[in-house]
């Protein structure tokens, strides 16, 4: 502990010789040499009178001399902190590079939609997901059409950005995180429309270039607009309350009984339904008879082995990021699977397609088990210019286990 005393001491006696040199040399700087000799001597009584302060051109002028041998910097110099300089007009040419929907700042350039998807894949996927499902909580890029109403919606490009010139900004300026401006005008363009195909909005072949982006509208452009509230709305509610006419009392109609809104194996709709009873004054349904053993039996074999079905839904965690199967499944950046084995190739309706898989479906292609397994091993190479981006899976035993848990999904 005296260690420390002894380097807190050191520093408390230098902090008063640098403060008494300061106050000597700034505060009460050395007399001119003309008012020196005239000073009292040193040895004189301290009943003398001091010398008058000094004063005039000299002493400006030993202050400024003593500033600049100043080792402790003064906090401000003509209204300014003193720290950093004036950005040169190059500097600030450099980010000012903002790209607006009219296109100005629009640099030169252009990029494929297969290079934007090698560049994806090498600076943006470790966030984004290969298929820019989001990992963990990083942002969905692709998928979420028609969700905004929904109470989670997916805010994606495709389903909410308004303008393209936003989403080539933001990459050009930010992206990669961690690696930001490190990327070419052509790559900026390049990742761009890979983004635009994952979303639907071009096709596989497309070259997204200057001279084409502003044709490139997305599809929630309209539905952004001007706030207009505070000239419609908040004079509304800003007015005094009128306190005429008001209702001579509250009439309690219903009351919520449902605690847990959360979809889940239907206890939810049970509670829904008990609460309707109480609140319109009925008895409450009876409880549902449990199924016989029998019963339980058949269904757990009506689609094939437990085990295996339960490892394909394991498996199917790869998928969920694009397909959904279940009742309400609805199209994501892939279709819905429900009824897949046995269906005929691209077929699913309101989805999408590339050229390649339309082309294999004019074929004649159908979603056999021996074609899906083939597909699924590889589908680059079982459909070349699929837009699916998925590698495949490399065990034959998880393909098997895919499938049985695809077969619980029929058509609807």
């Amino acid at each position: 502990m005296s260690k420390y005393l002894e380097i807190l001491a050191g520093a408390g006696v230098a902090a008063l010789l640098v403060g008494a040199w300061y106050g000597a040399h700034v505060i009460a700087p050395p007399l001119p040499e003309a008012q020196a000799s005239s000073a009292p001597a040193a040895t004189e009584t301290v009943a003398s009178a001091p010398a008058p302060a000094a004063s005039g051109p000299e002493v400006i002028m030993a202050a400024a001399e003593v500033e600049k041998q100043d080792p402790l910097p003064k906090l401000e110099r003509e209204g300014h902190f003193g720290i950093g300089r004036e950005a040169l007009p190059e500097e600030i040419a450099a980010w000012h590079i903002d790209v607006t929907p009219s296109g100005h700042n629009l640099p030169k350039g252009q990029g494929s939609v297969s290079e934007g998807e090698e560049l994806f894949l090498d600076n943006c996927a470790m966030c984004h997901g290969d298929f820019g499902e989001g990992v963990g909580r990083w942002p969905v890029l692709a998928g979420g059409h028609g969700s905004l109403k929904d109470e989670r919606p997916e805010k994606t490009i495709g389903s909410y950005w308004p303008y393209l010139s936003s989403v080539f900004d933001y990459i050009r300026r930010a992206m990669p995180f961690g690696n930001a401006r490190s990327l070419t005008n052509d790559q900026v363009y390049a990742i761009t429309a890979y983004l635009l195909y994952m979303n639907d909005i071009v096709d596989e072949d497309f070259v997204l270039s200057d001279k084409n982006f502003l044709d490139i509208h997305l599809p929630n452009e309209k539905g952004f607009f001007m706030d207009d509230r505070e000239q419609t709305e908040l004079p509304k509610f800003t007015r005094e309350p009128c306190m005429k006419d008001c209702k001579p009392e509250v009439k309690i109609r219903m009351r919520a009984r449902v605690l847990d809104v959360t979809p889940d194996d239907g206890i939810t709709a049970k509670r829904i339904a008990l609460a309707k009873a109480v609140n319109s004054g009925q008895p409450a349904p009876a409880p549902a008879a449990a199924p016989s053993g029998e019963q339980t039996a058949a269904a757990g074999n009506a689609g094939g082995d437990d085990a295996l079905i339960k490892k394909g839904e394991k498996v199917f965690k790869k998928c969920k990021s694009c397909h959904a199967v279940g009742e309400g499944a609805r199209n994501k950046t892939g279709p819905q699977l429900n009824g897949v084995i046995g269906r005929k190739a691209a077929s699913v309706e309101g989805f999408k397609y590339s050229a390649a898989m339309k082309a294999k479906a004019a074929e004649g292609l159908v979603w056999t088990e021996e074609n899906l397994k083939a597909f699924l091993t590889k589908p680059k190479a079982f459909v070349p210019g699929t837009k699916m981006g998925f590698a495949g899976l490399r065990k034959e035993s998880d393909i098997d286990a895919l499938l049985a848990y695809l077969r619980q999904f029929g058509a609807q």
